[in-house]
């Protein structure tokens, strides 16, 4: 049995080099940026879809990683083999590549988190496969964070690589994915455009009743208990009020833990938490 050791995860919870040369994508598509790649690994389809907004913002190639064994279970029996694959060490085999990475320059990095990291896909290719001395700009779909957690840990197992922290968003806001990516974009200069600046966040204070009950409408129907809002400090945009939670909260072992959840507010919309730091 092949074995690939990884590190440890939590427990569950540039501007783009352009060409005027045309190269076709690993799916056929032309684009006019021959040294951008898009990789990705995606189970459900919910990392597919944010992939292919970027590919057609970024108008460059794109490949998939695919496991041999595909994870075709359900939640919970994804999570099943998830655990069993983890506790013995188990290196998930994957189809090789369309694409010769030596191609590229940048690559966006594309994957579902899994108890706080990147899923065990993606853990064979960066094993697999040297990113060396290129720009790697993650992005990841997720229930309730990890992103954070996962390019840290993929710029430990790539040190040769420039990692960056790039977009992230839950499966529960998946359509609010196309806006948010163009805004991420032109935001850290890798496409043209025009976009309204967000304002800074105020300073923390104390939470009132009236934003505990932004809070609890927003995380109240998560599947895990997310804890008790303690500080806030806010900001309003021309499209709602957004909020920055910290949180403190309970593990199962009795441990006091704290965290940081970022709740929106869209104009004539509830509450929805969009992500979830925890430290």
């Amino acid at each position: 049995m092949k074995k690939l050791y990884f590190l440890p995860v939590m427990a569950a919870g540039l501007l783009c080099s352009c060409s005027n040369k045309s190269t076709a994508g690993a799916d056929g598509s032309s684009n006019n940026n021959d040294s951008t790649l898009i990789v990705y690994y995606s189970q459900t389809g919910a990392t597919k879809s944010v992939a292919e907004e970027f590919q057609k913002l970024l108008k460059c190639d794109i490949t998939a990683i695919e496991a041999v064994n595909p994870y075709d279970g359900d939640y919970d029996a994804t999570i099943q083999r998830w655990r069993k694959e983890l506790e013995d060490s188990v290196k998930v085999e994957i189809k090789p590549l369309s694409v010769n990475l030596d191609d590229y320059n940048t690559v966006f990095l594309g994957f579902p988190i899994w108890g706080g990291t990147y899923a065990l896909p993606m853990a064979t290719f960066l094993a697999d496969n040297s990113l060396e001395s290129k720009k790697v700009v993650t992005f990841a779909t997720f229930g309730s964070g990890g992103i954070d957690s996962a390019t840290t840990n993929i710029s430990t197992v790539q040190p040769g690589a420039k990692v960056i922290k790039g977009y992230g968003v839950r499966n529960a806001r998946i359509e609010k994915a196309p806006a948010e990516i163009e805004r991420f974009l032109i935001e850290n200069d890798y496409i043209v455009g025009e976009i309204e600046a967000l304002p800074e966040y105020s300073s923390s204070s104390a939470v009132t009743e009236e934003e505990v009950k932004v809070f609890n409408e927003a995380c109240g129907s998560y599947k895990f208990p997310l804890g008790t809002p303690v500080s806030v400090a806010t900001r309003t945009t021309s499209d709602g009020k957004d909020y920055k939670f910290d949180v403190k909260s309970q593990s199962p072992d009795g441990k006091e833990s704290s965290s940081t959840i970022y709740v929106t507010v869209p104009n004539g919309q509830a509450p929805e938490f969009t992500e979830v730091i925890r430290h």
